[in-house]
């Protein structure tokens, strides 16, 4: 096992019983969503929405299965998976961990890791992608490792990441592959020369997170390899969500046609905020540096209560969950480049997190979440692979870099 020496003991504990956590388990495990898939939760979620009947049986059924996220799916026969996205984040952390501390165990990890994305990636005729392992309904029910533009791109960050700090050219040569996957996802051309791609294949929607990181993968990538157009088509969808930013900084999770339902949440906010950060970086574009101030003013005064307790939304704190509770510390700790207060407060957010939502076994709870009937908080306590445990190794291993002044 290696030793860390990063200076703050308990995080540094903290990292070392989850990669424990990891060795003992693996990478399968249950997700929020698998169970969603069911066909009888996609029908009672679908079917008659708007009765009150129909409506209260199903948060009744939701509410059971918040309280028994375990036994719930073993009756529904939801079996653990890998989740293609959780790769991909690990990955990710685990080249940021061998480049913090070059230790064998570290770098042997990355190799398996990278390989599994080689060999369960799915080949389209325009180039490469990854799903989720499990149906999931959006306008329509989502087949099962169909490839989609978020999972893609936190695949293709490894990728990426391996390239820019092992200079390995085959990894940029998945890059390309990605990029030309990513460059066919359905596109709605918007006036202004704006643009806005579309989750997946299979239909058109409009998600401004899910919109730049697109953008920000085919602008980078783009770039290293000299393809204008990758880079064209990353700036005209950068172009659209800037336009749909709110007075106070803040952005909806969908963007115009689709109607605001007014949901601005806290994981949501950090990606956007992390991808305008890298495509500022990429383009020094002054109008993205101030879409990007405007944005990181309005999360840090809105989204935390005591500067440590993530909310989910600016009027709401629950559900805490440790999507937000990831998110915020790797968001924070990647913008302190620009933003060095926000270090001190993703080190208030890791803290609080790994006191009350890290078991002593290693992994990482859901979270709080407060009964839809009694309104009273609980502790679920399921180690979600994806939604929980790679994102925190993800969040940890940013903060070590950013802690230490080596994050490229």
């Amino acid at each position: 096992m290696p030793i860390m020496q990063h200076k703050d003991h308990t995080i540094n504990a903290s990292l070392l019983l989850l990669n424990d956590w990891f060795c003992r388990n693996g990478f399968s495990g249950f997700d929020p969503y698998d169970i969603k898939g069911h066909p009888l939760l996609v029908k009672l979620t679908y079917t008659g929405s708007r009765n009150f009947v129909v409506s209260l049986i199903r948060e009744a059924v939701f509410e059971i299965i918040y309280y028994f996220p375990v036994i719930c799916r073993k009756i529904m026969q939801i079996k653990p998976s890998v989740n293609a996205k959780a790769i991909g984040l690990l990955a990710s952390s685990y080249l940021d961990l061998h480049f913090y501390d070059p230790h064998e165990e570290w770098g042997k990890r990355t190799i398996e890791l990278l390989q599994w994305l080689k060999e369960n990636k799915v080949t389209t005729p325009d180039g490469i992608g990854w799903g989720y392992p499990f149906d999931w309904q959006s306008k329509c029910l989502i087949p099962a490792h169909t490839p989609n533009g978020i999972v893609t791109t936190a695949a293709g960050e490894a990728f990426w990441k391996n390239y820019i700090l092992n200079s390995d050219l085959e990894s940029l040569e998945y890059c390309m592959s990605i990029s030309r996957f990513l460059a066919t996802l359905p596109i709605d051309v918007r006036e202004n020369d704006q643009i806005c791609f579309s989750y997946t294949p299979l239909f058109q929607n409009h998600v401004h997170n899910l919109n730049l990181f697109v953008a920000e993968f085919l602008i980078k990538t783009g770039k290293a390899t000299s393809n204008k157009f990758w880079v064209e088509l990353g700036n005209r969808a950068v172009n659209y969500t800037l336009a749909s930013q709110h007075k106070d900084g803040s952005f909806d999770y969908n963007g115009p046609p689709e109607t605001p339902d007014n949901h601005i949440d806290n994981y949501h906010t950090g990606f956007v905020l992390r991808m305008l950060h890298s495509i500022w970086k990429h383009t020094d574009r002054k109008d993205v540096y101030n879409a990007l101030c405007r944005c990181y003013e309005h999360y840090i005064h809105n989204f935390f209560e005591n500067d440590s307790i993530p909310k989910l939304m600016p009027n709401r704190k629950y559900r805490i969950d440790i999507h937000s509770c990831a998110e915020s510390v790797h968001c924070l700790s990647e913008l302190s480049q620009t933003f060095p207060e926000g270090l001190p407060f993703a080190k208030n957010i890791l803290l609080w997190t790994i006191t009350h939502l890290q078991d002593q076994s290693g992994y990482f709870y859901y979270g709080y979440l407060k009964s839809r009937f009694t309104g009273i908080p609980f502790k679920s306590k399921i180690p979600y692979i994806r939604w929980g445990q790679a994102w925190m190794m993800r969040a940890m291993t940013s903060y070590f870099l950013a802690t230490n002044n080596r994050s490229n």
